[in-house]
């Protein structure tokens, strides 16, 4: 097969989909790897990192289209504001689509033009398929990141120091959300030594949170429907998340730091905070919206800005994985690999298998047809299952790969791939 790397068109994307370690490995399967001028370059890879290791470099974005059988993108059809790429007849796509973004318009075009586009978002939550998790991977790292975003605009240190001029008292940081980001967001916080506590509809995960060494904050909901048969939030209606917010309103002026991660694939994020809990809290403070882009937990979130509520600064970010782009490359590089292995049969020819759940669960369009299948009949989502989590992720799937068909359970870790080194 012949794999294309163009270069990413998203604004401030600076993510690669294939680093030179997973090139190489391709190249060592026996796949041609053709990589635009410069797509790299925003993970601090190099055209001679990918020549180096047997890739073709090809001066015009477009050629990889046109030379291309797979094509690897980070952000593509409806999770970019720019026009549909020049994709071919017959070609393969495995990205980050925005599968409930990208318009019917598009989709019918592209199964006129006989692509076939797999849509990383829509993983099934499954053992198997956790090397291919890319929303994992990226979550995980989104979660890490919004820690040091805060701590960096906290006008405190994080953790608790005794010094001869005094005790330095630690910062409290209170994360909702306990799935990938919002554990990594504990996780690290505890690391940084500040009075970390977490909080998710799910009691569940309670265990979660205080294996990493914070508090889980309890509130007096009914939860017994809150997760389903996976272990993963459920939107629940209006009347829980008005009596959640009124009881957050004791929590979070307590906090230094505010972090919330609660998502819904393909639905507006559910206002948690309101505008008169961040006013209660002590200036200075900081809340990071890991939500924003889809409307944010925080009222007065708006997405890719910052914000100020009677002095606290409230981040709205929509760009967290690609600030850290050389790893997240690194780990949504083992992802897509992944998924190219699993697509392919035993002499290395495409095998679209229907029977496969991953590729039956991804794959928006393919041979002429629109599946679309995150859509019920009626056009609707057919999975409108919330969860705690940034970049619309579900919980990480940390199970091991005993168990095939069985859904991965929640951990602590995020990494979604295998961490090839660069």
């Amino acid at each position: 097969m012949i794999v294309g790397i163009p270069t990413e068109t998203a604004d401030g994307e600076e993510r690669v989909a294939l680093t030179p370690p997973v090139a190489e490995d391709l190249v060592e399967d026996g796949h041609e790897v053709c990589v635009a001028a410069g797509a790299g370059e925003g993970a601090t890879f190099s055209d001679a990192d990918y020549e180096a290791v047997g890739c073709e470099i090809l001066d015009d974005r477009e050629a990889v289209f046109e030379r291309a059988e797979v094509l690897f993108q980070v952000r593509g059809l409806g999770a970019t504001d720019t026009e549909t790429d020049p994709y071919r007849e017959g070609q393969v796509v495995v990205g980050l689509l925005g599968p409930y973004e990208v318009t019917d318009d598009t989709l019918d075009e592209l199964a006129d033009r006989g692509v076939s586009a797999f849509s990383l978002e829509l993983m099934p939550r499954i053992s198997r398929a956790q090397s291919m998790d890319a929303l994992s991977s990226q979550a995980s790292l989104g979660g890490y990141q919004a820690t040091l975003l805060a701590a960096e605009a906290l006008p405190k240190m994080f953790p608790m120091e005794m010094t001869a001029a005094g005790t330095i008292q630690p910062a409290e940081v209170f994360v909702i959300g306990a799935g990938v980001a919002g554990l990594k967001a504990i996780a690290t916080a505890e690391r940084l030594g500040a009075s970390t506590r977490g909080h998710d509809v799910r009691l569940e995960v309670k265990r979660e949170v205080e294996s990493l060494g914070a508090d889980f904050v309890e509130l007096e909901l009914p939860t017994e429907e809150s997760g389903d048969e996976e272990g993963y939030a459920v939107e629940m209606g209006e009347e829980f998340y008005a009596e959640q917010r009124r009881q957050m309103e004791r929590v979070v002026p307590e906090s230094d730091v505010l972090i919330t991660t609660a998502a819904i694939p393909g639905r507006p994020a559910p206002e948690i905070v309101t505008t008169e809990m961040i006013e209660d809290m002590d200036p200075g403070s900081v809340v990071v919206d890991l939500a924003a882009e889809t409307g944010g937990n925080c009222e007065p979130t708006e997405a890719g800005e910052t914000v100020e509520v009677d002095g606290v600064r409230v981040h709205g970010p929509t760009d967290l994985p690609s600030r850290v782009s050389h790893t997240a490359s690194q780990q949504y590089a083992n992802n897509c690999k992944h998924f190219l292995d699993n697509l392919l049969d035993d002499e290395g020819d495409l095998d679209v298998d229907f029977e496969d759940e991953i590729v039956d669960s991804t794959l928006l369009v393919h041979d002429g047809t629109v599946r679309n299948p995150h859509r019920d009949d009626d056009g609707g989502d057919a999975d409108e299952e919330g969860n705690e989590d940034g970049d619309d992720a579900a919980d990480e799937s940390g199970a091991d790969d005993t168990a095939d068909d069985e859904p991965a359970e929640a951990s602590a870790d995020g990494d979604g791939g295998d961490g090839d080194g660069d």
